[in-house]
């Protein structure tokens, strides 16, 4: 079956991974990868596909109605996997209004041109939307996040992402808008731009830089392997029922505190340091506004209605993380230096 699927975010962190997954898995389709390219958008994470037959990059805002409308027009969309977003809980707390407008406008405005391009004949189109389990705000008392789990979002990035999630079951609602969306914890891989916690961690125990760990540590998260994830939004676009909600966990809490340790052990160890080395490393900061405490999913209904479950296990997962980020300095270097911008214009711009 040939499809016409819209990927926005497609050269961040997660969206490069499901670029690769749908350019590589599905030949038969065209993908048309529209990102703004800020600070966490790298085309180098998608280097190995650029040149494939199937595959095209649309340099654009997602606020951009006329770029979005343009785009669906021109390519005769289908199929759109949202995953563009502001995701930086810190940079939501220095400027919740750019948060506001990509997490939602953004949004907005890509409902609006789906409903306006299919005008009504939606047999064979979708609208998925990529979400967080951020929006369910924090636990406090043991349980786990499920679909039915009230919204409590507790930080500006948390809040525009769930305004935006109303917003696709609204238009679901009012207009029968094809949809699906799903909930996801932390992911972690390669290609992570190095604010979050785990790259920023690689990054600072290979030069040997202060660990910042917010508070004591105690704050609790679900990790996901990324491509986990990538595999999970694959399923979900093909087998989810339409206006059905997902949420996507890895079963797999830790403490920061011992997310960190865990990681300078290995570091240590690949690295040829003397055990308990870069654990000096580790310096406790003034907690983060608002810090939620404990996230954990409930991805029972996903793994009962569609089959998917996690691949690998954590172990395996941070093990291939750090092997490739050490594999991958240059990466590194050029992220943390603002070099790896200069590739749009060297390699598209001219096209």
């Amino acid at each position: 079956m040939h499809r016409n699927i819209l990927i926005t975010g497609g050269a961040g962190f997660i969206g490069s991974h499901v670029v690769r997954r749908f350019v590589t898995r599905y030949p038969q389709y065209r993908i048309i990868n529209l990102d703004a390219l800020t600070y966490a958008g790298n085309l180098e994470n998608l280097r190995d596909i650029e040149n494939a037959p199937n595959y095209t990059f649309v340099k654009a805002d997602i606020c951009d109605a006329a770029a979005v409308a343009r785009v669906f027009k021109d390519h005769a969309i289908d199929g759109v996997i949202h995953l563009a977003a502001e995701s930086h809980v810190d940079r939501s707390i220095t400027d919740p209004l750019a948060f506001v407008r990509t997490n939602v406008f953004g949004t907005v405005t890509l409902l609006n041109a789906a409903r306006e391009t299919w005008k009504g004949a939606y047999e064979g189109k979708r609208f998925y939307h990529v979400s967080t389990d951020e929006v369910y705000g924090s636990l406090h008392d043991g349980g786990f996040f499920t679909e039915e789990t009230p919204y409590d979002p507790q930080s500006p990035y948390s809040a525009s992402k769930a305004a935006s999630d109303h917003f696709v079951r609204a238009y679901g609602n009012t207009y029968k808008l094809p949809f699906v969306l799903s909930n996801c914890s932390n992911n972690y891989g390669s290609h992570h731009f190095p604010e979050k916690l785990i790259p920023l961690m690689i990054n600072n125990i290979r030069h040997g830089k202060p660990l910042p760990v917010y508070g004591k540590g105690e704050n609790v998260r679900d990790w996901l392997w990324v491509e986990d994830h990538a595999a999970a939004i694959d399923t979900i676009f093909h087998n989810g029922v339409n206006g059905g909600t997902y949420n996507i966990g890895g079963h797999n809490e830790w403490r920061n505190i011992d997310l960190v340790h865990l990681l300078c052990a290995i570091m240590d160890r690949k690295l040829g340091r003397d055990e308990g080395e870069s654990a000096k490393l580790i310096t406790y900061v003034t907690d983060r506004a608002g810090h939620d405490l404990r996230y954990a999913i409930d991805a029972s209904r996903i793994e009962r209605e569609l089959g998917w479950r996690p691949n690998i296990t954590f172990e395996e997962g941070l093990e291939r993380t750090v092997d490739w980020y050490l594999a991958n300095t240059g990466w590194l270097d050029r992220v943390t230096s603002g070099a790896y911008q200069q590739y749009y214009k060297d390699h598209y711009a001219q096209r």
